[in-house]
């Protein structure tokens, strides 16, 4: 077996041009490992350096909530009172959950938080990572679906109905912790930022000092980090989420698992997709939770059923790359591609 366990965050690859010393435009860059990801923030003016700080001490809040590795947290609560009874979570755990859901119930089960059971018998990314049998995938799967999620909005609460289910939040709380942090920049007054949280959640707030578009990189899906991208997109107050089968993966007799599981047949998702990326506008509420959820309901579900959910949808566009190294955009796709590698087609 050869292992090949990426970090998340080279799915997108930032380019960040230095600036100018007025006070307006000081840059503060810092870097945290949070969320078993590399996090960078990048912030100008006055209160940048203390705005980075206090965003950081928020994305330790989340954290403690939502892990399913930390005892304590409302998740490993409800998964602990699976079949049991409801838990009582913070109003954060419940949004996410709810919004989950909405989501799964959109995307007819593409994407699906209660995958944990699933997650944990791959152990992809992990010492522990394995190709499990028919029989072991079988079982855990009848533990897999939304529609045994019981919230109780009256005293936000959340049950798992079977014995042994389990929810795991990973692809949908960077998302959510990048709107907050975009809250947090405001009330320090920061007009110009990008977060990047491990490069599947990236958001761009505002332009950059010197009144240009942000740029963009998306990673190669068949290169290592720095070795080359797909192309560039430029971006002004937009969400942006990347999802593909190189991020975390291993692989075995030639053949490559990744870490995004099909909540159908509990393998990893095989619907011709390498790479997706989800660009959402800033005017949509909980533009980077949704796109870090979009981004997995593509992958799964393939181009032509991903793009019609995605086309249903407002403000929110798609870019996929396929294994035949095309690449196709959806209907609201308008983002130029600058600098497109010659490894790859437009398909449309």
């Amino acid at each position: 077996m050869i292992k090949k366990a990426l970090a998340i965050g080279i799915s997108i690859l930032l380019i960040i041009s230095t600036v100018s010393c007025s006070k307006k435009d000081d840059k503060v860059d810092k870097y945290a490992t949070k969320m078993d990801t590399i996090m960078h923030l990048t912030a100008y003016g006055p209160n940048a350096d203390k705005a980075i700080d206090a965003a950081f001490n928020r994305v330790d809040e989340i954290e403690n909530m939502a892990s399913s590795s930390i005892s304590t947290s409302d998740v490993s609560k409800i998964n602990e009172a699976a079949g049991k009874e409801y838990v009582k979570v913070h109003p954060e755990i419940l949004k996410i959950i709810k919004t989950s859901v909405e989501y799964s119930k959109i995307s007819n089960g593409a994407f699906d938080i209660t995958v944990s059971p699933l997650i944990q018998l791959w152990g992809i990314g992990t010492d522990d990572e394995r190709v499990p049998d028919d029989s072991e995938i079988k079982e855990k799967l009848a533990l897999v679906g939304y529609d045994n999620i019981s919230i109780n909005d009256n005293d936000s609460s959340v049950k798992l109905m079977k014995p042994d289910m389990a929810i795991d939040l990973g692809g949908v709380a960077k998302g959510f912790t990048a709107d907050e942090i975009i809250k947090v920049f405001k009330q320090y007054g920061v007009e110009s930022a990008i977060i990047n949280l491990g490069g599947s959640s990236i958001y761009t707030l505002g332009e950059k000092p010197d009144k240009t578009q942000w740029s963009i990189a998306i990673q190669h899906p068949r290169k290592e980090q720095n070795d080359g991208n797909i192309g560039i997109v430029k971006l002004n107050q937009s969400a942006l989420s990347t999802s593909g089968d190189y991020q975390r993966f291993f692989m075995k007799d030639g053949k490559r698992y990744h870490h995004i599981l099909d909540p159908f047949n509990g393998y990893p998702a095989d619907a011709g997709v390498m790479s997706d990326t989800i660009i959402v506008d800033s005017s949509i509420d909980d533009c980077n939770m949704l796109a870090d959820i979009l981004t997995k309901v593509t992958f799964v579900s393939g181009v032509d059923k991903g793009f019609k959910i995605i086309d249903s949808l407002d403000g929110i566009s798609c870019m996929a790359v396929t294994t035949d190294f095309k690449i196709y955009k959806s209907s609201k796709w308008d983002t130029n591609i600058e600098d497109l590698s010659s490894d790859f087609t437009m398909a449309n």
